[in-house]
């Protein structure tokens, strides 16, 4: 990396995966499928929620709101990891960098807080059966859904907008998208101060959130052990699961890259980590949340006779 005086501004330099010769478009091309199935398997929930009744329900809605937060997720870093697969080191402007920053972290708080609303709405489900529909009423559901989103892009501002007010000296970044740790590594100043700030934040939000899923697991627990049939307490776990997946998925690779000090991990580790919660995840979650959905596999058979009953009478 070059060093350069500080009131040097124009642009970054990505630096990517390092793939050489058939490694280079063999990596393009798959990655490229991938996030081209991530697109096809969330829209596919967003049609199918809004096109089905049967789907009309508290549970269906916080994963259609998952679903389309997921869209500008993955769509945010897979984008520049798709270039430098192709080019090689690429170029960025501060500004696009910085802006990439900051909407990067405000979606995955969201994410963090949706996650944790999604756990309170399989609480009352199970919990509290009776009343579940009063609790989660649809001004309840977008009053949450809309929070999560104010609280994300909210906390957001304060990693964002200490890492931008940084000087910089050196402008390779050593990862596929402008991202925390590695913007740091390139200022002209001690970053210690910020670090700890950014590990604060983004470590509070991420412990609360996940306390309180933990905690709300607990009460669900509870609840389903004291179930009469095994089959009811069967229906209930299974109505968790795709969500505990989501759960241990998301915060495990977010505490391993954002939790402590960033010299604590090996060289390049935590670009591969953040495929992850960047990549994996948003492709994984169509699929947790419909290949053993016995009632999305129900919702997608009443739609595929409609759209036929239609055909047949044009």
């Amino acid at each position: 990396m070059d060093h350069v005086n500080h009131t040097w501004t124009q642009n970054f330099l990505l630096a990517g995966f390092t793939a050489t010769g058939t490694l280079r478009p063999l990596a393009f091309l798959g990655t490229l499928c991938i996030y081209l199935l991530t697109l096809a398997g969330n829209l596919f929930i967003l049609v199918l929620v809004q096109a089905d009744s049967g789907l009309s329900t508290p549970m269906y809605f916080f994963i259609r709101v998952l679903s389309f937060l997921e869209l500008w997720y993955v769509s945010t870093t897979v984008p520049t990891l798709l270039h430098t697969l192709l080019r090689g080191p690429s170029p960025i402007s501060s500004a696009v960098c910085f802006a990439q920053l900051y909407v990067f972290h405000s979606l995955g708080m969201t994410e963090c807080y949706l996650l944790g609303a999604m756990a309170l709405d399989r609480y009352l489900a199970i919990c509290r059966p009776l009343h579940y529909h009063a609790l989660m009423s649809r001004q309840v559901r977008l009053w949450l859904a809309g929070a999560t989103w104010v609280a994300g892009f909210s906390a957001a501002l304060v990693p964002a907008s200490l890492t931008a007010s940084l000087p910089f000296c050196l402008k390779e970044v050593a990862h596929y998208f402008c991202d925390l740790a590695p913007l740091m590594k390139l200022a002209c100043v001690d970053t210690s101060w910020h670090a700890q700030v950014h590990t604060a934040v983004i470590g509070i939000i991420n412990a609360c959130n996940l306390v309180v899923i933990l905690g709300v697991y607990g009460g669900i627990l509870r609840a389903v052990l004291k179930l009469p049939s095994a089959a009811s307490r069967a229906k209930a776990f299974s109505t968790c699961s795709f969500h505990i997946t989501v759960v241990v998925l998301f915060f495990g690779s977010a505490f391993i890259v954002y939790v402590g000090s960033p010299e604590s991990h090996p060289e390049g580790t935590d670009k591969l980590i953040a495929l992850v919660y960047t990549f994996l995840i948003p492709f994984l979650n169509p699929i947790i949340y419909t290949l053993r959905n016995k009632e999305v596999r129900e919702a997608v058979r009443r739609v595929t006779q409609r759209i036929r009953a239609t055909l047949k009478r044009l």
